[in-house]
């Protein structure tokens, strides 16, 4: 009997292509779900059973422990839950895991937030408001830069994060890739961390990374052309930009 695929609930962003690399790393067939996070997908209900924080990614595998399906949200726990399934990329030995477990948690606790804070203050907010955002601006680049020092100075004495390539490099690679794009996006010249650098080329150049990250090609030109309009002031930015910005408690 064949089995079914995973379904991954997508949305291009640096959080989505964690979990289609990963995939596309273990060689698990999967299918895409797209969640248009601009037009509201992720509060409908259907997307909230399985992502009650109503964020991709999300995932069911069909075939979860037990035969039975399984559902889960964030993508550090999405991360382990394949490298425990799959055996690949996430070690064993208690030691090693720890040490990939830390670099993974460093990343959902301070890399992945305080760049997309530094983006946001740097790229959309100054669209929608007069307001200098000088603080904001500076207290985000500044703080992705302490943490793009981090990496390097953690690069210049290992291959990888953790020492071998694994779920931990995944999870921080897309959140380095706008430095690579323009130094605009987050305020930090990748160059200037040359250990950085070199990681962040090696596991770009990863057939699977590569795979991983075209999944979202289509969704990313949508995104863009939509993205483009958000400061206009039509119904339809001012929609997205609630779906987008400033979310309370529903």
């Amino acid at each position: 009997m064949t089995k079914k695929p995973i379904e991954l609930y997508f949305a291009d962003t640096p959080n989505g292509w964690k979990i289609s690399i990963m995939l596309e790393e273990c060689k698990m067939p999967y299918k895409i779900i797209p969640v248009n996070i601009g037009k509201g997908d992720q509060f409908k209900p259907s997307f909230l059973k399985i992502s009650p924080n109503n964020r991709i990614p999300a995932l069911i595998d069909p075939n979860g422990p037990g035969g039975k399906p399984i559902s889960i949200f964030e993508s550090g726990a999405i991360l382990q839950y394949l490298g425990r399934k799959s055996g690949k990329f996430y070690p064993k030995n208690e030691r090693e895991r720890s040490n990939v477990d830390q670099w993974l948690f460093w990343q959902m606790g301070g890399l992945g937030p305080m760049a997309g804070q530094a983006h946001h203050f740097r790229m959309y907010a100054p669209q929608f408001t007069k307001e200098k955002l000088t603080y904001s601006k500076k207290r985000y680049t500044n703080e992705v830069n302490r943490l793009y020092g981090v990496m390097n100075k953690q690069l210049r004495k290992n291959d990888y994060l953790a020492g071998r390539y694994s779920i931990a490099d995944m999870a921080c690679w897309g959140w380095v890739l706008p430095s690579k794009i323009s130094s605009k996006m987050q305020g930090q010249k990748l160059k200037e961390f040359p250990h950085l650098f070199k990681w962040f080329e090696k596991v770009g150049a990863r057939p699977a990374v590569q795979k991983g990250l075209d999944v979202g090609k289509v969704m990313r030109m949508l995104a863009k052309a939509s993205r483009s309009g958000l400061s206009e002031k039509t119904k339809e930015a001012k929609k997205a930009r609630s779906l987008l910005f400033n979310q309370k408690a529903r």
